[in-house]
């Protein structure tokens, strides 16, 4: 499986596995999210689930901590090498 091999090729824990990955699905959907707002000014989120409606405004700041999360990831690697 594609994600085994990410977590074995990075050495992460499990726990730690599971976190950069959830992260990072949320930052894809930001991410699409983004690009069909820019594209078509459609908000997927908002279709789906109420413009600005609790359900909408909790993904967006899941998507928003994911990032910062995953930002600092970054760095994190840069200054392990």
């Amino acid at each position: 499986m594609i994600t085994e091999g990410y977590k074995n090729s990075i050495h992460l824990s499990s726990t730690s596995y599971y976190l950069r990955l959830v992260t990072t699905i949320l930052a894809i959907v930001g991410a699409l999210n983004w690009g069909f707002v820019g594209l078509n000014n459609f908000d997927l989120v908002a279709y789906l689930f109420g413009p600005m409606s609790a359900l909408s405004r909790i993904i967006y700041i899941l998507v928003g901590i994911a990032g910062i999360y995953l930002l600092s990831t970054l760095t994190g690697i840069k200054n392990k090498k």
